[in-house]
């Protein structure tokens, strides 16, 4: 059984739908116009049988699949989290809500190396994962904080899996869908495996081809601070995440996705022509060599500002 809820800022109208399974973000609406800026498709999965295609599914403790013990994305995004029926607010300035999940309450998906259920190792490995959501009347953002709590260091990678709604279909149109603020950033696409630096041109999504790739930031760039745009008419975001492990701050990546065509009839959960209506912009911390030391946090933060 599964379960949404719906978070309400009263004094904008702006409102926020989540479900339980994997604490995953559907949607997310402006208090003056009600617009929509998050995807879902149409043929996601809502009764706990799979991640959620769409939306800001949560990613931890790797990106892909490194570890091929464990799912691709790990299990954050397959897993029920609680919530802290406490921390739901709504005040003039903004609403919001926590969810949490421990790993002993990780049922699912936690592969059968060093994380898995019952093993020597997970005897020293444990986490605490809380999941605070915010949000406004042209603003939400999303903050997710993992706390080892157990007695080793391990490696890890987190990210959030985010799925901008593209209005009028116009997601192949590089005019009115596109990436500025990557510029200098090193990408490696994980299609053709190709790697190169990101040069003035916005990032765009071309006819034909499956957008998978990886961008880094320059020696000295940490946080990421994007515009994307959204839609035809110049309508646009902006996107800022920043990263924290350890009380110290670390670069944050920036992955672009969209199926296209041809990976969308590949999804199950995909509609065929979905493509054309949203854009993958997911932050995360994946450098393969960042580790949590016992007792400190691990802290990814993305804050989406609508502005027009």
């Amino acid at each position: 059984m599964t379960s949404t809820r719906t978070i309400t800022h009263s004094k904008s109208g702006a409102t926020c739908k989540l479900l339980d399974y994997g604490a995953c973000l559907l949607s997310y609406k402006t208090g003056d116009e009600g617009r929509e800026c998050v995807f879902v498709s149409r043929n996601a999965k809502m009764d706990g049988t799979k991640a959620v295609r769409g939306g800001i599914p949560l990613v931890f403790p790797q990106f892909g699949q490194p570890d091929t013990s464990m799912p691709q994305h790990g299990f954050l995004r397959v897993n029920y989290w609680k919530v802290d029926e406490s921390s739901i607010f709504d005040n003039d300035e903004s609403a919001g809500i926590t969810y949490t999940l421990t790993l002993k309450d990780v049922k699912n998906a936690r592969g059968g190396g060093k994380w898995e259920a019952g093993s020597t190792t997970e005897l020293l490995l444990d986490c605490v994962c809380s999941y605070h959501v915010i949000i406004g009347s042209k603003s939400f953002t999303t903050k997710l904080e993992i706390k080892n709590t157990g007695e080793k260091e391990f490696p890890f990678q987190n990210l959030m899996h985010t799925y901008y709604f593209v209005d009028g279909r116009d997601a192949l149109n590089g005019s009115s869908c596109y990436v500025k603020g990557l510029e200098g950033y090193s990408c490696f696409d994980k299609i053709t495996k190709e790697e190169y630096i990101i040069g003035e041109k916005p990032v765009t999504i071309p006819e034909g081809a499956l957008v998978d790739r990886v961008h880094t930031p320059p020696f000295g760039k940490d946080c990421v601070d994007v515009t994307v745009g959204v839609g035809p008419g110049g309508k646009c975001i902006k996107v800022n995440a920043s990263g924290t492990v350890g009380g110290k701050t670390v670069p944050v990546s920036c992955v672009v996705w969209n199926p296209n065509k041809v990976g969308a009839s590949k999804l199950g959960d995909f509609g065929d022509d979905q493509y054309q209506d949203m854009i993958c912009v997911e932050p995360g911390i994946l450098s393969m060599t960042t580790t949590l030391k016992p007792k400190k946090s691990a802290i990814l933060v993305q804050v989406t500002n609508i502005v027009q």
